[in-house]
Formats: C-alpha cells, sequence, structure tokens
C-alpha cells in the first residue's frame, strides 16, 4: 500500500518535535561534557570563562531551552551561530573537507538549529503551551 505524502503530512509537528528534541539533547551532552565532565572527556576540561568554556555554557543553557520547545527561535539562533563559528575557526583551519576536519556535526547542529528558527518548535513544546 502506497502512502501519499498528504498522509504523512499530518505527522509533520511530531517529527519536527523529535527532531529537536534529539538534536538538542545531543548538544546538550557536548555542553554537559565540556563543563561538568559527564560524559567524561577525552582531553581536559576547558579553564573558567575560556572561549570552550563559554561554548559549553551556551550548549547547555540553549540545549535545555531547545529540548523543551521554550524560546525555541532564539534560543535556536544563538546555537546555530555557535556552530557556524565553531566549524570555521575551529574546523575548517583543519582541512577543507569536512570529513577531514571533524566539522560535520558542527555544520549538521548550525543548520538543524536554523531550520527551527523559521520553523519553531513543533509539537510538544513549552513555547506551543505559552500561546
Amino acid at each position: 500500500m502506497a502512502v501519499s505524502g498528504s498522509s504523512l503530512q499530518r505527522y509533520a509537528p511530531a517529527a519536527l518535535a523529535a527532531l529537536r528534541i534529539i538534536a538538542a539533547l545531543l548538544f546538550l551532552a557536548h555542553g554537559t561534557q565540556k563543563i561538568l565532565g559527564f560524559p567524561p572527556p577525552s582531553s581536559p576540561m576547558p579553564a573558567a570563562f575560556s572561549l570552550f568554556w563559554i561554548g559549553g555554557i551556551i550548549e547547555i543553557v540553549t540545549g535545555v531551552l531547545i529540548a523543551l520547545g521554550l524560546y525555541t527561535r532564539p534560543a535556536a539562533f544563538l546555537a546555530s551561530g555557535q556552530m557556524a563559528y565553531a566549524y570555521f575557526a575551529f574546523h575548517a583551519p583543519r582541512n577543507f573537507f569536512p570529513a577531514l576536519n571533524g566539522g560535520d556535526a558542527s555544520i549538521l547542529f548550525c543548520f538543524i538549529f536554523l531550520y527551527l528558527v523559521f520553523a519553531g518548535a513543533g509539537a510538544f513544546s513549552l513555547d506551543g503551551n505559552r500561546r
């Protein structure tokens, strides 16, 4: 039995919410690794108020907000910008190709969060409950 695109459309808000929540939780894990040491990092934790430490704080705060769907658009805008900066400042100088410079995740996070700026939180969000 073929499934038409229009019959799948009704699941779009839930699919958007799943993308938002999973991406935010993965992003949050990067922040907790930098700031809280969990999961245990392979490199030393950054010094307080260093660029990596500030990045970790942004990852924790925006990760929680995006996962909850609270102030999703501004949080996603900040997170997207952070990932664009991280890519061009730390990954791109290593090699032109993302598969070789380790920047794949930064690019994906950047564009997923940029999409959330325009799409909003989707279903199961505190933003939706505030309206």
